[in-house]
């Protein structure tokens, strides 16, 4: 709390620090007569709230197992310089009660977790058709695409390829891949489970089928590229593909922020462990995969079907750019030291290095293909801008269709996010190389339009400065 009464912030330090940390590590309780002369008094919480501690008493709160589970602070005992032994002992009988509230409320989290998760299964059966099995078997009896040597260029357009035709275009996929033979997937139930991913997006201006096509696409051209991912492990290139396919299932046409701020249910599933739309398309990915008819991972051994599930859940969340920003350091770091098969961490951000170079694939292509796509890209933010000004909230300037500039939006964009991402896959793998360089030829096009559009500001600028001196 500030001084105000009110809550700014949470403020978090990490469990081994403090006094708070130091009992909760050692379950010992701390009466600290004064707080400022403590080794373990941590002085930046009363700078940032502007209260002063005097003394203070703090006790781990247990549970039945004798397991801390929680840990409480009193601060500034009022009328008496500091706490005494009679408060020690009230303090562990009043944690034994904390304890019990504490359980009840995470039992009722549980209780509503599970109603939100139910609402959400109820709306996606009554949004999504089913797959016949018809159809199924029609997509399985013709699941070679004949144009498969051409869509093993990284600089090929997957939007190229008909939305009838694509399902099939992913089957070739997995067998070009060899993943059908290596893993024993039944081509009927990859057949239904390509089709109800498909069915699995909504139709939203970007973030539908299409782009999930797209994004499974270059994974498959990557693979192509890069010496068919040696560097890899097998079950991390099965769980890749699948990623890239399912990264983006059942998405709203708005971002993580919004779902928060609009406190949708979506939200209140996930707001708690972050990155809420991943956790949701990592969620409806487990759906389809139990759907009758649909499990590609059946013919896997019992730790091959648990680590490929993580490795799948691990490269959703990869998407969230947030979390790509806390890597990128990392990232860079392994590029110049160089990849290491023999190190786990490497091949964890080597995987999310590849989800995010996948997921932006549409500034790898050329010029009037990135262009076209980064306007429907921006077309979908401005209409989660329309939606947040109907309420009363202000757009942030790329989803203000009043105030964003595209080509300077875009330009910012590729400097901050993708140009760096690009180049850092370029080190790691000299074989996209050419990638890099159309990255690098589209920031150019983005750039003349921006300084275009700001000599057009300065022309404007200096003839209304005219108008008014001629006035």
């Amino acid at each position: 709390l500030n001084k105000n009464g009110g809550n700014d912030k949470d403020i978090r330090l990490p469990l081994s620090q403090g006094i708070a940390g130091y009992v909760a590590t050692t379950g010992e309780v701390l009466n600290i007569k004064d707080a400022y002369s403590h080794e373990l008094f941590y002085k930046d919480v009363d700078l940032a709230t502007g209260f002063r501690t005097r003394n203070i008493l703090c006790f781990p709160i247990k549970n039945e197992e004798n397991m801390i589970i929680g840990v409480a602070e009193l601060c500034n005992k009022v009328r008496a310089e500091c706490f005494t032994i009679e408060d020690e002992n009230l303090a562990l009988q009043f944690s034994a009660y904390c304890a019990i509230s504490i359980h009840q409320s995470m039992l009722y989290k549980g209780v509503v977790d599970a109603q939100n998760r139910n609402q959400l299964a109820n709306e996606l059966m009554l949004y999504h058709m089913q797959v016949s099995e018809k159809e199924a078997l029609r997509l399985a009896e013709n699941h070679r695409y004949d144009g498969a040597q051409e869509m093993s260029r990284c600089s090929f357009l997957p939007r190229s390829i008909s939305l009838k035709d694509s399902p099939t275009a992913c089957l070739t996929f997995f067998e070009d891949m060899g993943l059908i033979r290596k893993w024993r997937i039944p081509v009927d139930a990859l057949s239904k489970f390509i089709l109800m991913v498909n069915r699995g997006y909504r139709n939203p201006i970007y973030h539908n089928w299409t782009h999930a096509f797209s994004v499974a696409h270059f994974c498959f051209a990557l693979f192509k590229t890069c010496q068919e991912f040696g560097f890899l492990q097998e079950l991390e290139i099965f769980s890749l593909i699948i990623a890239t396919l399912c990264h983006d299932l059942d998405h709203r046409g708005t971002n993580n922020a919004y779902q928060v701020s609009s406190h949708s249910v979506l939200a209140a599933l996930y707001s708690s462990e972050g990155s809420v739309m991943e956790h949701h398309h990592f969620a409806q990915t487990l759906c389809i995969l139990n759907s009758p008819g649909c499990n590609i991972l059946e013919n896997l051994n019992a730790q091959q079907y648990t680590d490929v599930l993580d490795l799948i859940r691990d490269n959703i969340l990869a998407t969230d750019l947030s979390h790509h920003l806390r890597i990128v350091k990392h990232l860079q770091s392994m590029a110049e030291s160089g990849f290491d098969p023999e190190n786990a961490d490497h091949h964890h951000l080597l995987l999310c290095l590849l989800m995010t170079s996948c997921d932006l694939c549409a500034c790898t292509k050329e010029w009037e293909s990135a262009q076209a796509v980064a306007e429907l890209i921006y077309k979908e933010f401005f209409s989660q801008g329309d939606l947040e000004r109907a309420v009363g909230v202000q757009p942030m300037e790329m989803m203000d269709r009043e105030r964003a500039c595209i080509p300077e939006l875009q330009l910012n964009f590729l400097d901050f996010i993708a140009v760096p991402v690009y180049r850092i896959l370029s080190q790691i793998l000299p074989e996209t190389s050419d990638v890099y360089e159309r990255v690098m030829d589209g920031r150019d096009q983005w750039r003349k339009k921006t300084e275009e559009i700001k000599r057009e500001r300065g022309l404007n600028l200096l003839n209304t400065y005219r108008d008014e001196a001629d006035q």
